[in-house]
């Protein structure tokens, strides 16, 4: 979701969803749990590239700052925009549903491959006892 910052409010509201992102694609939460930006991005930070772990920093420090009315008046919000607009861009894509296909995916290949080893150790031990 691509916005503007309009507002102290909006700065809490993209922190979370960039927190969000960062705990999806890299892990980093328990279940349930939905540890603010300036948490994730000291444990899961280093995994972004360096250009988005400034902006996710500059983000996190804003959200931290946005807590004061006056100091969060005098934030850079056309800033915050743009790093919040880069930081979905580069989490998003590789989202929940596609990293639960992969594991599906995973999954299903184990399991073909260990069908595969079964049978052929079934045939070798055919032809071992002379049946084929």
């Amino acid at each position: 979701m691509t916005r503007h910052a309009t507002g102290p409010d909006d700065i809490r509201d993209m922190a979370d969803e960039v927190s969000r992102l960062l705990a999806a694609r890299f892990g980093g939460a328990r279940r349930g749990e939905r540890p603010p930006l300036h948490v994730m991005l000291r444990r899961r930070g280093g995994a972004l590239p360096r250009r988005l772990r400034r902006q996710a920093a500059a983000l996190a420090q804003a959200d931290q700052l946005s807590a004061q009315p006056k100091i969060a008046r005098q934030l850079d919000l056309a800033r915050l925009s743009r790093a919040h607009r880069a930081l979905t861009a580069h989490l998003q894509p590789l989202g929940e549903l596609s990293r639960w296909q992969g594991r599906a995916l995973g999954f299903a290949a184990s399991v073909v491959l260990g069908l595969l080893v079964l049978s052929a150790v079934v045939v070798w031990i055919m032809l071992r006892r002379g049946h084929l």
